[in-house]
């Protein structure tokens, strides 16, 4: 009678799982695989669009009390990155004047 070694069996298992899921890590962006810098206020866009890292400190008149990032529909939870600063992580509690209530 022929027994098998559980360890080794446990080991090929894992090997090809892992095997399997390496080509799965071509499809992670790679902005998420490394933290974002933040975005400066003194980049061009920032300040064309307003953006400042506080929003209770904005001066602008078309801000909203209750608009920050993190409730706005570009924010990116998972990075604190926005879809209009792309490769900048931003302030959860920041404002620019592209600012839309995520629905």
């Amino acid at each position: 009678m022929h027994t098998t070694d559980p360890a080794r069996r446990r080991f090929l298992l894992r090997s090809a799982v892992a095997a399997a899921a390496l080509p799965m890590l071509a499809l992670v962006p790679h902005h998420a695989l490394a933290a974002m810098p933040p975005l400066p206020v003194t980049n061009a866009q920032a300040k064309a669009l307003h953006y400042i890292e506080d929003a209770n400190k904005s001066d602008q008149a078309t801000r909203k009390p209750d608009s920050f990032c993190d409730n706005c529909q570009f924010h990116i939870a998972a990075t604190n990155g926005c879809s209009i600063f792309p490769g900048f992580s931003v302030a959860p509690k920041g404002w620019c004047s592209a600012w839309a209530l995520k629905k």
